[in-house]
């Protein structure tokens, strides 16, 4: 059992919302990723995605993108992205699950993961550079991302952690000017080694941090920017 992640799907079969619009390398993207991805993982693989799953505003009009997703291979697990409008209460996601007959899909939500090799917590995160709402914004993904790490710390388990988040832990411009980040002192303190994020496309990918920050190994996951193509974490 091996452990994937790849972020930032978008999937749009049920809205009309094609992706090719934000260049080449999006056309038939649906097809690509469906090969990639039943070639590399099997069954009892878990595949984290860590935000932006679908263009849908509301729940029901997920119904065609989570049968996509459920009819590929391993579990997947998955965090709140900020386009994700269509995300509600945890009960009434897992209500529907059960109603639509999806298996082997989970969210993380305050809560965690526990898998044979590692707990996976998150949180959706925001970015640094919203001046009018970043503080307070922060400050409360900073306490979900607390929440979910703690609910793994309950499970008294000394198996690795893996943080997965939507925003980047730490921007470019934080690294060059050595300012730190409250979402990476957390996982150091809670001894947490290995994160990964999405959010970044494009032209954004030069905002990209990857490598060890702090301790803390970082790795962007989007799916554009890995071609579609799942990568083993651990």
């Amino acid at each position: 059992m091996f452990i994937y992640a790849i972020g930032d799907l978008h999937l749009s079969f049920g809205t009309n919302k094609p992706m090719n619009i934000f260049g080449e390398n999006w056309q038939n993207y649906e097809e690509k990723l469906k090969e990639n991805w039943n070639n590399k993982i099997k069954e009892d693989d878990i595949v984290l995605i860590p935000g932006d799953f679908s263009w849908a505003t509301y729940l029901e009009d997920t119904v065609q993108d989570f049968a996509y997703l459920n009819e590929l291979k391993g579990i997947k697990i998955l965090l709140k992205g900020n386009h994700d409008y269509w995300w509600t209460t945890l009960k009434k996601m897992e209500e529907f699950f059960k109603q639509e007959d999806f298996s082997n899909i989970n969210f993380l939500y305050n809560n965690s993961y526990e898998s044979d090799k590692a707990m996976i917590v998150g949180t959706r995160g925001w970015s640094f550079n919203d001046t009018e709402n970043s503080e307070k914004m922060i400050n409360r993904e900073l306490a979900r991302l607390e929440l979910s790490i703690n609910n793994a710390k309950q499970k008294k388990s000394n198996k690795e952690i893996i943080c997965m988040m939507h925003y980047p832990p730490i921007s470019k411009n934080m690294v060059e000017n050595n300012e730190k980040s409250v979402f990476i002192e957390l996982m150091k303190k809670y001894d947490i080694h290995k994160c990964i994020y999405g959010h970044l496309h494009g032209k954004s990918h030069s905002e990209a941090i990857e490598g060890m920050i702090d301790g803390v190994e970082l790795k962007l996951v989007s799916s554009d920017y890995l071609k579609f193509d799942p990568i083993k974490i651990l």
